[in-house]
């Protein structure tokens, strides 16, 4: 029998398992729940801002996301390297730091649209919308924050990576 040519070897990553990897995964579904909520709806005025917050941060988390799964983090200049951490670490308390108010503005048009809630009102209604998106804005900040205080304390330890 002839010799079998090698395998190509498959690296798996351990990010995916990480305490960080599950926290970016919820990071994008909670920022695209909250995103696809709002947009889906007719929305105005402070409502953009929102919008504006979950979509950047959406895409953001989507890039770290995948430049750490993939270990092509020492690709990005300034910012990869030794530096990764930090570079996840301010990116997370940028998220936290703005979430906070897309939850007070999702917070104010919920409870200004909450009369609309009864059974007998007939004319269109964005509490449910409002209540939603508030709900997701809640998640994705507690998952950021989650995220600040890891990588805080990882940081503290001098871990250079993120894995």
């Amino acid at each position: 029998m002839p010799p079998q040519p090698p395998q190509p070897q498959v690296r798996k990553s351990k990010f995916l398992k990480s305490f960080l990897g599950i926290i970016r995964v919820l990071q994008i579904v909670f920022g695209a729940g909250l995103w696809v909520t709002i947009a889906a709806n007719k929305y105005e005025g402070p409502v953009h801002f929102v919008l504006f917050v979950a979509v950047l941060f959406w895409l953001l988390t989507l890039a770290l996301f995948f430049l750490t799964l993939l270990e092509k983090q020492d690709l990005v200049p300034l910012l990869g390297g030794q530096r990764w951490l930090c570079t996840n670490l301010a990116h997370d308390v940028a998220a936290a730091a703005l979430y906070v108010p897309a939850i007070g503005i999702m917070a104010f048009k919920t409870r200004r649209n909450e009369y609309c809630n009864l059974d007998r009102y007939t004319q269109p209604c964005l509490y449910k919308v409002y209540l939603t998106a508030a709900v997701f804005a809640c998640l994705c900040c507690l998952a950021y924050l989650l995220s600040v205080i890891y990588g805080a304390c990882r940081k503290c330890r001098g871990e250079q990576t993120v894995i």
